[in-house]
């Protein structure tokens, strides 16, 4: 089984999150399938805030593995958690056979910090006592809590020096944000490969949500999307798909290392950009052999 992502290639992954309850698995399972016959190098799924979502993740991870030969990415939270709990969670990781990790911060609630104040912990505790392959997050805007560009990518060199084979990057809607952030970050010295995140826009009410949450910027090709579909639920997933697509095909041209899309758990949104981006991808493959 191939559960290793390969790093050799531009890669194309998906992102899918779990349901809250043990009830839903069965919806996020058809889901998979559906996505698994895209033929994507990776499927990476996030992880609850508590309960029973941390466990589907260990689940669905798995199954993605067992059931589809495809690696799978497990997001792992360190906020809140002790080095014993953590121990807990990734030995049942390595049990399940799940070799990537996708190592975070988290977000800081009423719990605080236990063991672990930043993500550069959570990856050298693994670092120093597992054998992953290590993803981390990166943000072509900086991240929402971070003074300036210059202080999250000193941040993010530090972080990468723990040992991280890949970056994923938060989502963005303008790619010369991503083009600025990929020269400044290896300006810097950092040589981790760079996933591109990219969601596709399906209504107005999501990208609002997202941007308040991410702090990623509107361009104006996206507000002009905005106001002249946004009352239409039909043109706008049409046409953010079209800006979807067009993003990833000006990103391959650029030599973007991987494209990692953000489905919302909506495979036919997923099936549609990968039918309209497969020619070029493959073109690319072959070319880079």
């Amino acid at each position: 089984m191939k559960n290793f992502f390969k790093l050799d290639k531009p890669t194309f992954s998906f992102e899918i999150f779990p349901p809250k309850g043990s009830g839903e698995l069965s919806k996020i399972f058809d889901t998979i399938d559906a996505l698994a016959s895209l033929d994507p190098d990776l499927i990476s799924v996030t992880y609850g805030a508590g309960g029973s979502s941390r466990e589907n993740t260990v689940e669905i991870a798995s199954k993605i593995q067992t059931d589809y030969s495809i690696p799978a990415l497990a997001h792992l939270t360190c906020i809140g958690s002790t080095r014993d709990e953590m121990r807990l969670t990734l030995d049942k990781l390595k049990d399940k056979g799940i070799r990537n990790i996708l190592a975070m911060r988290g977000d800081i609630g009423e719990e605080g910090t236990k063991d672990f104040k930043h993500a550069s912990d959570l990856i050298g505790f693994i670092n120093d006592n597992y054998d992953f392959n290590i993803f981390a997050a990166c943000y072509p805007e900086k991240h929402i809590e971070a003074y300036s560009m210059d202080e999250d990518l000193t941040y993010l060199k530090a972080k990468c020096d723990c040992g991280v084979s890949a970056l994923v990057s938060q989502l963005f809607f303008d790619n010369e944000v991503f083009y600025s952030f990929r020269d400044r970050a290896r300006k810097l010295g950092i040589t981790t490969r760079i996933e591109a995140g990219i969601m596709p826009i399906t209504s107005a009410s999501q990208i609002n949500r997202m941007v308040s949450m991410c702090g990623a910027s509107m361009p104006p090709a996206i507000q002009k999307i905005i106001r002249a579909y946004g009352h239409n639920s039909m043109a706008m997933r049409e046409a953010g798909i079209a800006y979807a697509t067009n993003q990833i095909i000006d990103l391959l041209a650029e030599g973007v290392d991987g494209i990692h899309l953000y489905t919302m758990n909506l495979p036919e949104i997923a099936k549609r950009i990968c039918e309209n981006v497969r020619g070029v991808l493959y073109s690319l493959r072959v070319k880079r052999g």
